[in-house]
Order: C-alpha cells, then sequence, then structure tokens
C-alpha cells in the first residue's frame, strides 16, 4: 500500500489515526497540514475541500478516507495489520466502536469547545458555554470511573479502536480539567495509555507543537 496521512501533529483526532498506524507499524508518508499557511490550505482542499483532518490516502486503491474511526477501520481491513484494532469478535467489536463514540462525544467535543473558545477574540467569547463544558468533563471522567477495570486496556485484554481514541480524548481533557484522585481508575489507566509505545511515539512528536495550544497550562508529557 502506497500511504500519505494529511494531518497535524497537535491535533487530538489525527493522534488517535497516528497511534494506530505506529501500534501496527504501518508505512505512510506524513503531510502536515498548516490551515494558517496560505499553500498548505489549498494543496489540502485540492485532495479534501471540507478542510478537515485526518485525511488518509491511499494512492494503490485511489482511495480518500475522512474522519478517524473510519480512517482506522479501513487499515483494518485493506492494511492488513498484525493487529486489527477493530476485534473479529462482533461482541468486541460493537464495543470498542460504541467507547470509540464516547470518547469522542464526552471528551473531544466539549474539550474542543473549551479551546475554540480561547481562540475567539475576546469580546465573542462563552465563559458560561466554557464553563458548561467543564462540566461535562468532569461528568464524563465520573460516568467512566465507575465502569472502568482495574487493568488492561478499554474493553480488555487487547489493545483496540477504543484504547486510540481515549488516549488523545484524556490527554486533552486532563489538560483542561486534571483527573486529580478521585478518577483512580481512570487515572491508572490514563497512565498505562501513555506508556504504550505508540501513544508515547504520538506525544514525543505532539511536543514540539505544544506552545500552540490557545490555554493555559500548556500540555506536557
Amino acid at each position: 500500500m502506497a500511504l500519505k496521512l494529511y494531518f497535524h501533529p497537535l491535533a487530538s483526532f489525527c493522534h488517535k489515526v497516528l497511534i494506530a498506524l505506529y501500534e501496527n507499524a504501518l508505512p505512510f508518508d506524513p503531510v502536515i497540514v498548516d490551515l494558517g499557511n496560505e499553500t498548505s490550505r489549498e494543496a489540502f482542499r485540492q485532495v479534501w475541500p471540507p478542510l478537515k483532518f485526518p485525511v488518509l490516502v491511499d494512492e494503490a486503491r485511489q482511495a480518500t478516507v475522512a474522519e478517524s474511526a473510519t480512517v482506522i477501520d479501513y487499515l483494518d481491513s485493506f492494511a492488513t495489520p498484525e493487529r486489527p484494532l477493530i476485534p473479529h469478535d462482533p461482541d468486541l467489536a460493537w464495543q470498542a466502536r460504541m467507547w470509540d463514540r464516547l470518547f469522542d462525544d464526552m471528551l473531544q467535543m466539549p474539550m474542543q469547545k473549551v479551546v475554540l473558545d480561547a481562540l475567539r477574540p475576546a469580546d465573542s467569547r462563552d465563559p458560561f458555554g466554557v464553563e458548561q463544558a467543564k462540566t461535562d468533563i468532569r461528568t464524563a471522567f465520573a460516568f467512566m470511573e465507575e465502569r472502568w477495570s482495574q487493568a488492561g486496556w478499554a474493553i480488555g485484554p487487547d489493545f483496540t479502536l477504543a484504547d486510540c481514541s481515549a488516549a488523545p480524548a484524556l490527554f486533552y481533557a486532563d489538560t483542561i480539567c486534571p483527573l486529580g484522585e478521585d478518577f483512580p481508575r481512570l487515572k491508572a489507566y490514563f497512565k498505562r495509555l501513555k506508556q504504550r509505545p505508540s501513544v508515547a511515539r504520538v506525544m514525543r512528536e505532539a511536543q514540539p507543537y505544544f506552545p500552540m495550544f490557545p490555554l493555559n497550562p500548556k500540555p506536557s508529557i
């Protein structure tokens, strides 16, 4: 396969796909997209007009694949990974997909609300909405804490799509609303995630871009 990934190293949804690629040592050509640079922006527009990343281009199959979970599904189907990230067992497969959506909906979406608000002009900000988003993050932490196991990965002993999704969601949510001691099982799981080689590599590669994060404190690994 001749794979090309359009992404930005700071973007949480891109982290999900990078983790999947590194998890199975799948070769690909990285293309960093800078939407603030007109040349980079227009080059990406030719590939994917909505200008939302990540986007995977499989030149051999003439396929352009958008949306992080769909990209991972595509890799499982066509890149013949050694360790598929969507389980073959249908009972585990729906759980992996469900937790992928929960991490996106319950953590990523409110986290992005807070981040995007910080990028607005001061007179256009929504402090009430930001506080509600932070409350939503803490509510999600509590929901997940009640359902988390003491060891292992999101849905069992194998690393899956759910864990690819959990890593960036927890990383940025923890930056905005630190997990603290109220969520010991979730915090222990997050620690295991950060030690996973594929996750650790993504975070190391993102580190030079952390100063671009519009909130304080900045993310750290």
